[in-house]
């Protein structure tokens, strides 16, 4: 896998043994797809073609959809302001924000600061909900050391996306089904988004957060 021009950051954070198992069986993963833990999660069906919505980094179309060689068209976010700001935010917010576009979902309170949002597979129990845990932090800068220690801690496969003091921690999933459920519920729109690899977690660059 290419590593030309990545973004990310790099964590402060022990590397959890899922990620350091990973990191020393390299030349398995290269064969065998190194996996991060088990989120026992299945991912709603989704007919939509991501190809339109993502670009190479130089901005041309036909993108390779690995780390580090895509990024969020910025047409795949019309009509949805994505002006970074950095005003304290409330899991009210994300609510807001998903209410607007027609998404499905169920808020509930965890515990602490943290906030499970549940988006229905219309599939029958236990495959009936995708949970993605949001966690509000008290700055931007403490909510994406959060998500980034999390990918790491949780390992390959897994993703999210930050806004403001707010990181959301979503379950392992191919890159494809990941963007695919970003993309239709505007996720990468609202927010940083970041996948965890075999050895960091990487920022895919989108229309949040441009200059």
């Amino acid at each position: 896998m290419s590593r030309t021009n990545p973004t990310h950051r790099r964590s402060r954070a022990p590397l959890s043994l899922p990620l350091v198992a990973c990191l020393l069986t390299a030349s398995a993963a290269m064969s065998t797809g190194c996996v991060g833990l088990d989120a026992e999660v299945a991912y709603p069906d989704s007919s939509l073609d991501v190809g339109p919505s993502v670009l190479t980094p130089e901005g041309e179309s036909g993108p390779s959809l690995s780390v580090g060689e895509f990024k969020i068209a910025r047409k795949a976010c019309e009509g949805i302001d994505t002006h970074p700001i950095t005003q304290p935010l409330t899991p009210d917010d994300l609510t807001r924000f998903l209410e607007a576009q027609g998404v499905k979902f169920a808020v509930k309170k965890a515990r602490g600061n943290l906030y499970w949002f549940e988006f229905p597979t219309g599939e029958e129990a236990p495959n009936d909900q995708v949970r993605l845990r949001l966690a509000v932090l008290d700055s931007p800068n403490a909510a994406a050391d959060d998500l980034h220690r999390s990918l790491l801690e949780h390992g390959p496969g897994w993703w999210g996306f930050r806004r403001s003091n707010l990181a959301v921690l979503a379950p392992r999933a191919d890159l494809e089904d990941a963007l695919q459920f970003a993309l239709e519920r505007k996720l990468a729109c609202w927010g940083v988004l970041t996948v965890a690899d075999t050895d960091d977690a990487y920022v895919i660059p989108g229309p949040y957060g441009e200059p």
